[in-house]
């Protein structure tokens, strides 16, 4: 069998959505209801999933070089697909400091699926598209290293991601995603169809990402497709921050839901999504989909229990 023969790994597709009673919702005469993509694959989960499959299927089975930080779930993801599927990867770690210290548990993830890691300095990282660099990069790679971006975010990733759209078109109004690189939200706009919207949650400070979104979508559909905006609030402080309030208000929605959240992503969503509601930015009878795109690290992800 071909090593991007994904359906082998037997993805849990589409990925169920879960209604929740949340007074904070209930009581302005919404409903919310949670986009379980966090079981689509206990290996690949989410948005991983989504924005991997069809550049899997680009690789055709040969090596893969990517890029991400010390805590990248991307990488991750990518890790675990090429032990899956039986390929080569290589992740390019931002921080070549990181190099002489003991791996964290992300990373020694990534190293125990096979992954090769190569650490290199802030400003290689940040120019890591220049043709020279990257040609640079490849040159120590296995040879044919096909190469996906930094999120796993390209033309192929948004795509893939429309597919997530298209399976809450019919089901909600408004859907709610946090994001990293901005390839979901592009993706999730445009497969959602006119008179839906869809909201992002940057996890990382700068404001930068409206650009990105846009441009994805240009490289992927040749223009801006859907209704999309960025509440820029809720990335507390930059990216693989929590703050104690943050911290607070994810105890809170754990207990209320019986359900595990992850902080870097996951929760900085749903507080937004929260603050948004109590604040009257939805009519009431709306329904709204947070998408749960991946779980806290050790935890097996299960079924709401409510």
């Amino acid at each position: 069998m071909n090593a991007f023969d994904l359906s082998r790994l037997r993805p849990r597709l589409p990925s169920p959505l879960e209604p929740v009673e949340d007074e904070r919702f209930a009581r302005r005469g919404l409903t919310l209801l949670l986009k379980r993509e966090d079981l689509i694959h206990p290996d690949l989960p989410g948005n991983k999933w989504r924005k991997l499959a069809l550049n899997l299927e680009a690789a055709a089975g040969r090596p893969v070089l990517t890029f991400g930080g010390a805590y990248s779930n991307h990488l991750r993801a990518t890790a675990a697909a090429g032990r899956l599927l039986g390929f080569p990867t290589v992740g390019v770690v931002r921080g070549d400091e990181l190099a002489g210290r003991p791996l964290n548990p992300s990373l020694a993830r990534c190293a125990a699926d096979g992954m090769r890691l190569e650490f290199v300095d802030r400003s290689t990282y940040r120019a890591k598209s220049d043709p020279a660099v990257l040609a640079a990069l490849l040159e120590r790679a296995p040879a044919g290293a096909y190469v996906v971006p930094e999120g796993g975010s390209n033309a192929l990733a948004v795509r893939g991601c429309a597919e997530l759209g298209r399976e809450l078109a019919g089901a909600v109004d408004a859907v709610a995603v946090a994001c990293g690189t901005g390839g979901t939200l592009a993706g999730l706009a445009a497969g959602l169809g006119p008179g839906r919207r869809a909201l992002g949650f940057p996890v990382l400070k700068g404001g930068f990402l409206g650009g990105e979104v846009r441009a994805l979508q240009e490289a992927a559909f040749g223009g801006p497709r859907g209704d999309w905006s960025l509440d820029e609030r809720f990335h507390g402080g930059g990216y693989a921050r929590v703050s104690p309030a943050l911290e607070a208000f994810t105890q809170d929605f754990e207990e209320r839901h019986e359900l595990a959240i992850e902080r870097l992503y996951v929760a900085k969503m749903l507080h937004g999504l929260v603050t948004l509601a109590e604040e009257g930015a939805f009519p009431r009878g709306t329904r709204i989909a947070a998408v749960v795109t991946g779980a806290p690290d050790g935890v097996q992800p299960s079924a709401s229990s409510r």
